[in-house]
């Protein structure tokens, strides 16, 4: 089974990000720094309450896409990507003279995506990387097994409240420059049966499975025959 069979290695794609933004139900690591360690642990998560196990050690956006941050308050945040929600808590810090010159780091804690269909090991898988491509997430699924087809991967992606639905042709490169190299989180991919494998999942899976049934058949014809004579 040949992938992307159709680079021109003359020729060198340019990857489109499609940067991924922040949802309600998102959980967020924030960190928060300075200059002034003490003075930039009262921005923080208490390390006590993280201990704790009734407590999850990060911030969930709500279903209004707010946050409430130590000292801060509640800060709107639905739609920011990583980098805006930053650059946001930075100006924050700095305009409201909390901190001089802030460091902020934002990752998305549950970022995760689902493979299912003809892959060897479908599942949800979770990731901490900024950007992971649909290739990379086949790999977390072990790749397409002989009976996928590979014409025909279907990517499944929701975004404000809408699904998009966008099929992948993995044997040919057209679908590298597109905004769906990268996933998202929450992507589904659908790995569908090849015409093979799709015949196999009938009662009559193929010739040798028919000749068995009918060699059964008749020996069970032959036997009920002998003992009535």
């Amino acid at each position: 089974m040949i992938y992307f069979n159709d680079i021109n290695f003359e020729n060198q794609d340019k990857n489109i990000i499609s940067v991924g933004k922040i949802q309600p139900n998102d959980i967020l690591s924030i960190i928060i720094s300075s200059s002034s360690t003490e003075l930039s642990a009262m921005y923080n998560l208490n390390q006590d309450q993280n201990q704790n196990s009734s407590f999850f050690p990060g911030y969930l956006v709500n279903l209004e896409g707010k946050i409430t941050l130590p000292i801060l308050g509640k800060i709107t945040v639905k739609d920011l990507t990583m980098a805006q929600l930053e650059e946001l808590l930075v100006k924050i810090l700095i305009e409201g003279k909390h901190l001089s010159e802030p460091i902020v780091t934002a990752r998305l804690m549950n970022a995760k995506f689902t493979v299912l269909g003809e892959v060897s090991k479908p599942g949800t898988y979770t990731y901490s990387e900024q950007n992971i491509s649909v290739l990379q997430a086949l790999g977390y699924a072990g790749d397409l097994t002989i009976n996928g087809k590979r014409e025909n991967v279907l990517l499944i992606r929701e975004e404000n409240n809408a699904k998009t639905y966008i099929t992948i042709d993995m044997t040919s490169k057209q679908w590298f420059g597109s905004p769906y190299y990268y996933i998202k989180p929450n992507d589904v991919i659908y790995v569908n049966p090849n015409g093979p494998k799709v015949k196999t999942a009938g009662y009559i899976g193929n010739l040798g499975t028919f000749i068995s049934i009918v060699s059964l058949s008749l020996s069970m014809i032959l036997t009920v025959f002998l003992l009535t004579q």
